[in-house]
């Protein structure tokens, strides 16, 4: 299983603005710290937005928050919102169409149900606090501080 960019970059979206937690965040910058295009962040946006995951202010200083704390906001709050299926196998598709003899009592489907389902467990376990607090100097990183405020990692 590959998750997609949009999650991805979703999740480096919520990074972003957990990080500048004390003012709004600009799609431009968070564009800018990742590299990636204005124009694709503002398509992951609007899943997260309709999700309440972030918050949009509109106007000449608007931007981006965080709709509820970071600690609220788990790993798979985000992929529920931006994968589109987790259809491991022909047959955990809805749409009718599988040609399987075995789909109703197959030993594979049962074990990749079991696996998605530990996959799912371990995602709401992380929080985007969780990735925040697991780097130090993510503001840093991002451009949102200098150098010189950023504590050093402990030894």
């Amino acid at each position: 299983m590959r998750l997609t960019k949009q999650t991805n970059y979703a999740v480096r979206m919520l990074m972003y603005c957990a990080a500048n937690k004390d003012s709004l965040s600009r799609i431009p910058e968070i564009a800018k710290a990742y590299g990636v295009s204005e124009l694709f962040l503002f398509k992951i946006l609007q899943p997260l937005n309709k999700a309440g995951l972030v918050e949009t202010v509109r106007g000449r200083n608007g931007g981006v928050r965080l709709g509820r704390p970071a600690e609220k906001i788990s790993l798979f709050d985000v992929v529920k919102v931006t994968e589109d299926s987790f259809a491991m196998a022909e047959c955990f598709e809805d749409d009718g169409q599988v040609e399987c003899p075995l789909v109703d009592s197959c030993g594979l489907n049962s074990a990749l149900r079991k696996a998605l389902n530990a996959f799912f467990e371990v995602l709401m376990d992380y929080s985007i606090d969780d990735l925040v607090k697991a780097r130090p100097q993510i503001n840093f990183l991002l451009g949102l501080e200098d150098l010189k405020q950023v504590p050093a990692p402990a030894a």
